[in-house]
């Protein structure tokens, strides 16, 4: 089961010009590429969410240049690219009284998309999506998406 979690980072950043330039600089640096993310503005700060193909230098990285982040296990759904695709998602985990804390999606390169879960059960959740055929990607297979 413990495949089928991917790490996500998240840091909190000043909501300033040159602020998400000096994270990507400091990435590329370190050969690290981000997978996807996404930026949630709250005033004079932001949270920046993001899944990388290096967490753990990702992270290294990131609190050496002074950035307050942390580590959050989260789910990579794939699901079709198709009107009601995400509907289908949230109806299987509401059923189980699962709640989506937070969810950020992308398309893929196979007319696919990856829907990435902050879920309130990680491990029900896993076991609900699998029950029901929905594939889930693994932190291994990251890099290919």
């Amino acid at each position: 089961m413990e495949d089928k979690i991917i790490k996500q980072i998240s840091l909190f950043a000043e909501n300033k010009p040159g602020r998400l330039a000096n994270i990507a600089a400091n990435f590329r640096k370190a050969d690290i590429n981000i997978r996807a993310f996404t930026i949630a503005e709250a005033g004079d700060f932001g949270i920046i969410r993001m899944v990388v193909d290096k967490p753990d230098a990702a992270h290294e990285v990131l609190h050496d240049a002074g950035f307050t982040v942390s580590e959050t296990n989260v789910l990579g759904v794939e699901m079709d690219d198709v009107p009601g695709g995400l509907g289908m998602i949230a109806n299987v985990l509401s059923e189980k009284s699962i709640n989506i804390d937070y969810a950020y999606a992308f398309v893929t390169k196979t007319e696919k998309a990856l829907l990435i879960l902050r879920v309130n059960d990680i491990e029900a959740a896993i076991k609900v999506l699998q029950d029901a055929s929905i594939k889930l990607i693994e932190m291994a297979n990251i890099q290919e998406i």
